[in-house]
């Protein structure tokens, strides 16, 4: 969920240019002279069923994400290429550390006509790490550095006291506890965003109906149908409604991805992913209509690392490495996938923004030396095809996750005598079950909520909130406090992602490619942005 090399350089130039005011030029809907649009402005896109929470501070998933860019719009949004350009605010400044930085926010209206001001942030960030708030993302406001969060997720101060402040309505804060040029950054992201406090003091948990949502983003809530549609239509209090084309955008759940192909080609939906293993054929038929962008995230398997599963062999730590080793990723990419991504043995994503992937000695191996040397290990651990070992793997329901586990299950079962008994279940189950820690082994996937490699290490730290596998080392927890302030950072990376790969409580499977079919006529889709992060109010259709 961002393009690298270039945020590097417009880091640097923040860091230089200290306190000067920074005004970007806005990125909308840009049709290009002479254009034909089409008659009707629907963009009708394929999620899987996991459309949940469309509370801006709890969101937590991918194409929830989506809608709520739609209904919400934090200070700063991603561009076409990946790069910040202005939302809320107009302009920024920061001081010459990168610790303090002031935005200046524009004309921007609620949907319900009210201003949006700088204390819609202030109370949003706070409900963000209010405990009694319940977000998973709460950790979200630390990690990007605002003073104070930690300790206050952590019920040790006030909400009050979080570095935010609005100055005036127009003017708002915010103080960081370490140097962060990559900080706006972070800007496009959910939790960020402002949230209506008269309304949610009103309503409550029922805030987020289409009938009481009020929002700042492009588009309204029209519908939400859960397992079905949701739908939103354009907001003609957005402040640039007037570079908005598209009238409506309709997220529709189709949880098969053969059965998405099969709509596509009806022409009932404008986007859907391309099923596993049919870009090869897809593209040569459709090769205006058929794409593979890399992809900010990361596929991996979570080890349960806690005493709340019982399975004594995954406390061993030569059990899970030669899990690890025996799994060939090059089968998975290359012959069940095979729409552009690439293995991993490492868990950061090799495209962020001037991070030096350390080298995993796993990485450098054949997969034949993989494979005796996880014989070996399975040997001295006491199991084997004389003794077999049995494992539960969780993941929510969907054909290419099912392939993936089916093959994996065939590896070790071939390679080192392991059953593995699949179970799959509804996206929002499994994101319940890894976070309560019910599971053995478990399907998961990060993709970065920002273009600095601690948006994917972070995770790895014990007392992040999205720690799925329950893994805490001190000196991993060291080295990421550390890198917070480091000059270089990537030293501190190395050791994280070296550490980890050792204790083995995650097993990264493959770096990912956005492989989607997408109509013709659909205009402005963000194919060089590595995070993926679309605006239904950037897009339009032309005619056919």
């Amino acid at each position: 969920m961002k393009t690298a090399q270039t945020f590097k350089a417009a880091a640097v130039a923040v860091a230089l240019l200290g306190a000067t005011a920074l005004t970007m030029p806005t990125f909308a809907a840009s049709v290009p002279e002479g254009t034909t649009l089409a008659a009707e402005q629907v963009f009708k896109y394929r999620v899987l069923d996991n459309i949940n929470t469309l509370d801006p501070q709890l969101v937590e998933d991918v194409d929830t994400s989506a809608v709520v860019r739609s209904l919400f719009e934090g200070l700063y949004n991603s561009g076409a290429d990946g790069n910040p350009v202005p939302g809320v605010a107009e302009s920024y400044e920061v001081n010459a550390d990168n610790t303090v930085y002031t935005f200046h926010l524009r004309d921007a209206k609620w949907s319900n006509g009210d201003p949006v001001t700088a204390g819609d942030f202030v109370y949003a960030w706070q409900r963000a790490v209010n405990p009694e708030t319940a977000s998973n993302y709460a950790y979200f406001v630390g990690l990007v550095g605002v003073v104070n969060a930690d300790a206050i997720v952590a019920g040790e101060k006030p909400v009050e006291e979080l570095g935010v402040k609005a100055i005036d309505d127009k003017t708002l804060e915010v103080n960081l506890a370490f140097s962060s040029p990559w900080f706006i950054r972070t800007l496009s992201h959910a939790t960020l965003y402002p949230s209506p406090k008269a309304v949610i003091e009103a309503k409550g948990i029922e805030w987020t109906k289409p009938e009481n949502i009020v929002g700042n983003g492009a588009y309204t809530l029209a519908e939400n149908t859960p397992g079905e549609r949701v739908i939103v239509k354009r907001n003609p209090n957005y402040w640039d409604d007037a570079h908005t084309v598209l009238n409506e955008v309709q997220f529709l759940t189709i949880n098969d991805e053969n059965q998405g192909l099969t709509r596509w080609r009806a022409g009932e939906v404008d986007q859907t992913d391309v099923p596993a293993g049919q870009y090869p054929a897809l593209k040569a038929e459709l090769p205006d209509e058929t794409f593979s962008v890399p992809q900010f995230c990361t596929y991996y398997f979570d080890v349960n690392m806690t005493d709340k599963q019982s399975n004594e062999a995954l406390k061993d730590v030569r059990v899970r490495e030669a899990l690890n080793l025996s799994i060939d990723r090059d089968v998975i990419v290359n012959g069940i996938l095979q729409g552009g991504q690439q293995p991993a043995y490492s868990f950061a994503h090799p495209l962020t923004a001037g991070y030096i992937m350390p080298q995993i000695p796993a990485a450098s191996m054949t997969q034949d030396e993989r494979d005796a040397r996880a014989e070996e290990l399975i040997a001295e651990a006491g199991y084997g095809k004389d003794n077999p070992l049995t494992i539960n793997y969780i993941y929510n329901t969907s054909d290419a996750h099912k392939k993936i586990a089916t093959v994996v299950g065939q590896m070790w079962k071939e390679k080192l005598g392991v059953t593995l008994n699949l179970q799959d279940m509804e996206f929002q189950t499994l994101i319940d079950t890894r976070h309560e820690k019910n599971f053995e082994l478990a399907r998961d996937a990060w993709c970065g909520d920002y273009n600095e490699a601690s948006t994917f290490l972070s995770l790895l730290d014990s007392n992040s909130d999205q720690n799925n596998s329950g893994y805490s080392n001190a000196q991993v927890d060291g080295w990421l406090a550390e890198a917070k302030t480091s000059e270089d950072p990537n030293v501190q990376y190395a050791e994280v992602e070296t550490q980890t790969a050792k204790d083995v409580a995650i097993m990264p499977i493959y770096y990912y490619a956005k492989v989607f079919m997408q109509n013709e006529s659909v205009k402005g889709w963000p194919y060089d942005d590595v995070e993926q992060n679309w605006y239904a109010k950037d897009l339009y259709k032309v005619a056919e």
